[in-house]
């Protein structure tokens, strides 16, 4: 009984140490972004999707069958959905890549790859909280979660054809959403109200 009443005044004591040396850390050096993080907090980042997945997410394997067109799908939802922030390889050295905190992993990474398919779908499903990874499951279908799961496998072995179709469609995007901003440019109609007529 000592035993145990001792062992939970320790506990107590260094959970009371923790949280103060969190608490001057924070006063010195503040609570921003740009720091880099510190060692346990990259552990707790590398376990928080791990954290954040139930354990019958291991299971679920993909329904799909993987095709060519499927891959298709994969790379340009990809590119239009994933890559403002893990950019188009998957390595997350975009702007708000390095920004985020904690930083976007790299999903050619080994700590990503070892993740089982089911567990990458729930993520991509739900997002994880208190990182910049929001859920998708209300806004794409299953069946093309599936195929970024597939595409995401394939980030580590790229061919360079496959880089090269997705700087194209990088390269497309970008033009689409710059194309509207100068569609809706205001026009001067020299024959509008109040225009005066030519006179020859």
């Amino acid at each position: 009984m000592r035993k145990s009443l001792k062992i939970g005044i320790i506990l107590i004591l260094l959970l009371i140490a923790g949280v103060a040396s969190l608490l001057l850390y924070v006063r010195n050096h503040g609570f921003s972004a740009r720091e880099k993080p510190s060692r346990m907090e990259e552990l707790i980042a590398r376990h928080a999707r791990r954290i954040a997945t139930p354990a019958g997410a291991k299971e679920l394997k993909n329904p799909y069958p993987q095709t060519e067109a499927s891959m298709a799908e994969a790379r340009e939802h990809f590119v239009e959905h994933c890559s403002i922030c893990h950019g188009i390889d998957g390595r997350g050295a975009t702007t708000i890549g390095r920004n985020l905190y904690p930083k976007v992993p790299d999903m050619s990474d080994q700590q990503t790859q070892q993740l089982a398919d089911g567990e990458l779908f729930y993520i991509i499903s739900n997002g994880i909280r208190f990182t910049g990874m929001p859920a998708w499951g209300d806004e794409d279908s299953p069946e093309s979660i599936w195929a970024l799961v597939a595409f995401i496998r394939r980030l580590p072995k790229l061919t360079p054809e496959e880089q090269k179709q997705l700087q194209e469609q990088a390269g497309a995007k970008s033009n689409k959403e710059e194309s509207p901003a100068k569609a809706t440019k205001p026009k001067t109609d020299p024959h509008g109200p109040g225009a005066k007529p030519h006179t020859h």
